[in-house]
């Protein structure tokens, strides 16, 4: 019951907003449609080219070397409190030293951020974390667990339960996200803000509503709205769509980028083809319509935001407009022969941006 003297929308109002709503779920669930049927296409096609390759996938019971390479830090796990749920990350440099937390993409892990935990343990503790639902962090079964909440919040609470109450937060593809997002939301736990090919959330959502190319890029977003299948098409022919997404001229690191070794390679496909692996995952996606637009959306923190314009996922254009969200220093840095795998694919020179940025003064006002 609305409180007495409580000003109601006019009816006009409430059915504008009505329609908006049902015009927004109706463009969803279509185009997850029109990806579904695209996706049966490429299936029946793989059936009819390889029939016996298509359904086959392995299972790999033990994991390559590169995951325990000691050079890259020791493996962790905590455990948070309210959530119950216990995370494994992987941490170089002294404990004490100052806080370098990194957030991963999709479909990645902590691995990602191998040459950033041997680059920055000289003066930092750095954290590579295992996002909820990946690698070896516990994975609840249901979606409604992984909502844009329940993810900002797992920052929070592994930041407070590693003894910290700030760090350095870097984050690349849906760890972007999850980065700007935090820094939003808990300021004073962020002293420097680091992005890698994501824009600021609030460019994403508008941009893609005009522009129907970015619109075809973010078609996953969509595809994944569907139960079981997006997990099915990643299997196919021993996981080829995973490989390819590494790999592939289309939308892998490039010639002149420092490509992905075999045992890379086999690191990853380690990881997602353990049984119920790729669920954990793809709910993140299953939660992004019913939580975006955002209320808030200014960032206080200086911020370092790296692009590669080789991006298969991701216009560049919004890289530039991402500016006007950022209440203080801001410095954008686009790699033209880099590709959406950044921190992987040129990792001497993002290491390097990332270690200007930090040297900056941070009361240095906006450009």
């Amino acid at each position: 019951m609305a409180r007495p003297g409580a000003a109601c929308p006019p009816p006009a109002r409430r059915v504008m907003v009505a329609a908006r709503a049902l015009l927004f779920w109706a463009l969803v669930y279509s185009y997850c449609g029109v990806c579904a049927c695209i996706a049966g296409l490429r299936l029946l096609w793989s059936i009819g080219r390889r029939p016996g390759e298509t359904f086959r996938w392995v299972l790999r019971e033990n994991p390559p070397a590169c995951l325990n390479d000691p050079s890259l830090g020791t493996h962790c796990y905590v455990r948070i409190k309210d959530s119950g749920l216990r995370f494994h990350y992987v941490a170089a440099g002294e404990r004490g030293k100052p806080l370098m937390l990194l957030l991963h993409g999709f479909p990645e892990f902590w691995y990602s951020w191998r040459h950033q935990l041997r680059e920055f343990k000289s003066e930092y503790r750095v954290v590579a974390l295992d996002l909820r639902g990946y690698g070896e962090t516990d994975a609840p079964s249901s979606k409604e667990n992984y909502k844009l909440d329940c993810l900002i919040t797992d920052i929070k609470d592994i930041l407070e339960s590693l003894g910290y109450n700030k760090c350095v937060l870097i984050g690349h593809d849906w760890g972007g996200m999850i980065a700007w997002l935090v820094a939003i939301c808990y300021p004073e736990m962020v002293t420097k803000l680091i992005v890698v090919n994501f824009p600021h959330p609030s460019v994403f959502t508008e941009y893609i509503l005009r522009h129907p190319s970015q619109l075809i890029k973010s078609g996953y977003y969509f595809f994944f709205q569907m139960p079981w299948f997006p997990e099915f098409m990643f299997t196919v022919n021993d996981f080829k769509v995973l490989k390819n997404l590494f790999t592939s001229q289309a939308t892998g690191i490039g010639r002149k980028g420092c490509r992905l070794t075999a045992e890379d390679i086999e690191a990853y496909l380690y990881v997602f083809s353990q049984p119920g692996a790729l669920t954990g995952p793809i709910n993140h996606y299953r939660n992004i319509f019913s939580c975006l637009p955002l209320q808030h959306h200014e960032v206080i923190m200086p911020t370092l935001l790296l692009w590669g314009e080789r991006d298969a996922f991701m216009e560049v254009e919004m890289a530039e407009i991402t500016r006007i969200y950022v209440k203080n220093h801001f410095r954008l840095t686009i790699l033209s022969e880099a590709s959406h795998w950044l921190q992987q694919d040129q990792p001497d020179i993002v290491n390097k941006l990332i270690w200007t940025f930090l040297k900056e003064e941070t009361t240095r006002k906006r450009e």
